[in-house]
């Protein structure tokens, strides 16, 4: 990040003008998640929950993401940007039992104290970058129930391989805990279906490097949103989005890290429609979920609607 005099007023000076088109004009509406599989449904697939958020079911497990479900991505949610939507796709009470959370490092934004708190109890296991795990373990989550791995650490679950992978960001959730803990991105391999989840990163190569190690990917979920020229190092452009997944070798991309909250001033539906003019001309494919609606991996008929223009 640019941490310079210049940079640190430059940066004051935006956020303290603001941007109109920052957030949606009206509230935004969300599909509503049935959780249970009708009889014979059981084809891989993943679900957005906004944000960074997600819902996978590989191989017949169900694994959640970087859950925050929470109303907003601050440790002062009275006073931090709320969510778009006036309520969540499922409630936490009406999701299934939950094999295991995947977690890419400790920011508000992606791991928040009130949703563990709610899904603590239903989640068998969390796996975690070096050092988060202390978090859940303050929390309340037995010791017993997560795995830390460092940067290509791998681990099979339940007939899955998970693998923690680089990733280019930093953590903490105080002015006095900065990078005390690592983050990371994240290899699903279910044998039929490979999933990369780039957590929060800035572009370079360790994506050509996860590639070239773990690629092709079925579907990667791809940050795209809260970035800044002024701290470009810790979180891609949407261009350079696109680009990270051609090195990555993947199929199709659901854009993520957007849709949900503001935590830059660009306009709220920027990181999309830039993505989509990137992609139409490095031939990507990329699904545009609503939040809250399914994407079967492996279908070719997957969302593609423009429905943040409605």
């Amino acid at each position: 990040m640019d941490k310079s005099f210049k940079g640190t007023i430059s940066m004051l000076v935006q956020f303290v003008k603001g941007n109109p088109n920052g957030r949606p004009r009206e509230p935004l509406l969300v599909d509503s998640i049935n959780p249970i599989r009708k009889e014979g449904e059981q084809k891989d697939q993943i679900t957005w929950l906004g944000h960074s958020a997600l819902l996978v079911e590989v191989k017949g497990l169900t694994l959640l993401l970087d859950p925050m479900l929470g109303t907003a991505p601050s440790p002062f949610p009275l006073i931090g940007g709320k969510r778009y939507s006036k309520k969540l796709s499922i409630e936490i009470e009406a999701l299934p039992v939950i094999d295991a959370i995947l977690l890419s490092h400790d920011h508000y934004d992606h791991l928040d104290y009130g949703s563990i708190m709610q899904l603590k109890g239903k989640v068998k296991h969390f796996f975690v970058p070096l050092g988060v795990g202390a978090h859940l373990e303050r929390w309340g989550v037995s010791a017993e129930k997560i795995t830390e791995l460092n940067w290509w650490d791998k681990v099979s679950f339940e007939g899955v391989t998970l693998v923690s992978t680089p990733a280019r960001h930093f953590s903490g959730r105080s002015l006095l805990d900065n990078d005390t803990t690592l983050w990371c991105s994240w290899v699903i391999d279910g044998q039929s279906t490979k999933i990369f989840f780039s957590g929060d990163s800035g572009y370079g190569p360790h994506f050509k490097e996860i590639g070239d190690l773990y690629g092709p990917f079925d579907i990667t979920l791809m940050e795209c949103g809260q970035y800044n020229e002024l701290w470009a190092g810790i979180h891609m452009m949407p261009e350079q989005t696109i680009q990270a997944q051609v090195d990555v070798q993947g199929k199709l991309m659901i854009p993520i890290h957007w849709g949900a909250f503001s935590l830059a001033l660009h306009d709220w539906t920027d990181p999309i429609e830039r993505a989509l003019k990137a992609a139409a001309k490095s031939n990507v494919a990329i699904s545009t979920p609503r939040i809250g609606e399914t994407v079967w991996i492996g279908s070719s008929n997957y969302p593609k609607s423009a429905w943040w223009r409605n």
